[in-house]
């Protein structure tokens, strides 16, 4: 494994980079999206009672009196602190396979190099390093991107659902408030 990894050159570096940032990131965001949707599992009624924390600020600014534009105001923000790393994850998907190519194209041009130096009949052998490169990069662009790319989406599909029940939520308390209930 190390000696693939060598084989492939300076850009498996990179590579390495943004497969530990994706699995941090991803296991970080797994994580806290499990607790709030667990937090956020019940019915609207007993979810009020217990206050998550990520409804607080929410819950709050209902208490407060605030209007309707404010209270998604203070929801919003609440999402996009959540959403906070994701942004992140999907670059890394989108970077890891040009990463990968870019150890491609600099592999192949290796090969070539080697190719216009010779001054003797080519073997295969001499351009081995060079195609190894190439592909052990292409593979390992893709073999990080691939899997991080359906965390993300498998992460934002999280994130709507937790949207969409601290919106409901809301709804629900400040008509509450709104019909003295």
């Amino acid at each position: 494994m190390l000696d693939m990894f060598v084989k492939g050159g300076p850009l498996m570096w990179p590579i390495l980079l943004c497969s530990v940032l994706a699995v941090t990131i991803a296991a970080q965001k797994g994580f806290q999206f499990k607790s709030v949707l667990k937090e956020l599992s019940r019915e609207t009624a007993s979810i009020l009672i217990k206050k998550p924390a990520c409804l607080v600020p929410v819950l709050n600014a209902i208490d407060a009196g605030s209007n309707e534009k404010e209270i998604g105001i203070v929801g919003t923000r609440q999402i996009r602190n959540m959403e906070k790393g994701l942004g992140f994850l999907s670059l890394i998907a989108v970077i890891s396979p040009l990463l990968g190519l870019t150890g491609t194209v600099t592999g192949i041009m290796r090969a070539f190099q080697i190719i216009a130096a010779s001054q003797t009949q080519i073997n295969p052998g001499m351009l081995a390093g060079g195609i190894w490169e190439a592909l052990i990069t292409t593979a390992a662009g893709l073999f990080v991107a691939i899997p991080t790319h359906v965390v993300c989406h498998f992460l934002e599909e999280r994130l709507d659902e937790i949207a969409l029940i601290v919106k409901e939520t809301a709804a629900y308390a400040f008509a509450r408030r709104v019909h003295g209930d």
